[in-house]
């Protein structure tokens, strides 16, 4: 049995809550990001992780007190409806769809490369079937429900933290490059470079929305979502600094950034210099944990918000079709997988990597704007929260290439056109809670 634009089940506690959080989080960020962001900021790349950090927390805490008031699935793309306008809401929904659509697939073709790394083949030709057999292996567990869903993303995110725990007590000790703690403040970084650096890490963060995003599907909503939200930001920030710092003491910035751009598994690689038995292993075990917790929780992200859209009429009323038996809605979760698996078939990891940036920090910014329009009565902390999150978005997009720019807006105007098609269609306007 299936019932259109239904409610979903409330499954999650706090734990699962961070779960997923980590799960999102723990993934292309910390394997491939913080390489890059050190070739960009050099020994500052640490500081840098903080930086974003902060931004993130900001962002997060806007993101939790939406949720709080308003636990529906969706995230941005429901708040922007309530606090903004429908255009900025469908635009909130249709930036996150593409954008995290073409991270998942850059996840799935991350694990089909770190698994053949691990079985000792270099056949490319085997990439995109691998990410394809990873897709449709996740898209068969998201389809058994949250509970089950929850179960298999905590086994994956434990497999990656302690992977990734491991390399960081054992690199602490190690000898390397940099030596004294006080090597890491970024005294000769510019402010642009700086930036760039955060910037880059800041959509590192950004798998904390997952938990908002699954707003209606969370016990107790207005006390778990802020809770999971502040953990998962702590706990991801300490690992991120760990591998940062770890990564530059051992083979420097420099090389950290070569390792990146040369390698497909550059933490394995730092993990073979520290010459210590079963730690590239692990490394590279830990990698494609991450990457399946990436693509698993996006599956769950991305058909949330497709459902959401799809009760409003910005999608087909078919995509709203909640399957009664688990609570899935079903319809919209093998959409999604066919997108990520057509993104993932034509084999290029750029292009999810050249929209995330812009993408994300517009869609955090709408998020922020919403929160700035709760009532005093609504709002769970202090206004200047939402104020720094929009202000450091919408600064840190104006330092991002004018290619991607243009891309971007050009996303935008084709949202926009797609919006106004629709608008002039015949459609229902269902609320998020109406079964009827």
């Amino acid at each position: 049995m299936s019932k259109t634009a239904g409610e979903l089940r409330r499954e999650l506690g706090i734990p699962g809550a961070v779960v997923t959080g980590l799960g999102s989080i723990l993934g292309t960020g910390v394997f491939v990001s913080i390489g890059i962001a050190a070739g960009v900021a050099g020994n500052g790349v640490v500081a840098a992780v903080v930086a974003a950090a902060v931004v993130a927390i900001c962002n997060g805490l806007s993101s939790a007190q939406l949720a709080a008031n308003h636990p529906v699935s969706g995230g941005t793309y429901e708040y922007g409806y309530r606090w903004l306008s429908p255009t900025w809401g469908f635009l909130a929904g249709w930036m996150f769809l593409w954008a995290k659509s073409s991270s998942a697939a850059t996840a799935a073709l991350g694990f089909a490369g770190y698994l053949l790394l691990l079985g000792g083949s270099e056949q490319r030709y085997l990439l995109v079937p691998w990410a394809l057999i990873g897709i449709g292996l996740l898209t068969v567990v998201t389809l058994l429900g949250i509970r089950r869903t929850a179960q298999v993303n905590a086994t994956i995110v434990v497999m990656t933290c302690l992977s990734l725990i491991v390399f960081i007590g054992l690199g602490v000790g190690a000898q390397g490059k940099a030596g004294s703690p006080f090597s890491f403040i970024p005294r000769d970084v510019g402010w642009a470079s700086f930036a760039q650096a955060t910037g880059l890490m800041f959509v590192a963060y950004t798998g904390y929305g997952r938990i908002a995003t699954l707003g209606e599907e969370v016990k107790d909503p207005r006390r778990t979502i802020p809770v999971a939200v502040i953990v998962t930001l702590l706990i991801s920030m300490m690992l991120y600094a760990g591998v940062a710092f770890v990564g530059v003491r051992v083979v420097g910035a420099e090389r950290f950034s070569e390792l990146t751009q040369q390698k497909v598994a550059p933490l394995e690689s730092i993990a073979a210099q520290m010459e210590i038995s079963g730690l590239p292993l692990l490394m590279s075990v830990g990698a494609i944990t991450a990457m399946l917790g990436v693509l698993l929780n996006l599956l769950l992200g991305l058909s949330r918000v497709v459902l959401a859209m799809g009760r409003r009429g910005d999608m087909p009323a078919g995509l709203a079709i909640v399957q009664t038996t688990t609570g899935v809605p079903w319809a919209a979760t093998l959409l999604v997988a066919a997108i990520i698996a057509g993104i993932a078939a034509v084999g290029s990891v750029r292009l999810a990597w050249s929209f995330s940036a812009f993408t994300v920090l517009i869609y955090y910014a709408i998020t922020n704007a919403c929160a700035l329009r709760l009532r005093p009565d609504e709002r769970l902390y202090p206004v200047w929260i939402p104020v720094l999150g929009l202000i450091s978005c919408l600064l840190l997009a104006f330092w991002v290439e004018r290619e991607i720019w243009l891309a971007g807006i050009s996303l935008l105007l084709l949202g926009l056109a797609w919006h106004w098609a629709a608008g002039q269609l015949s459609r229902p306007k269902l609320e998020p809670n109406d079964t009827h």
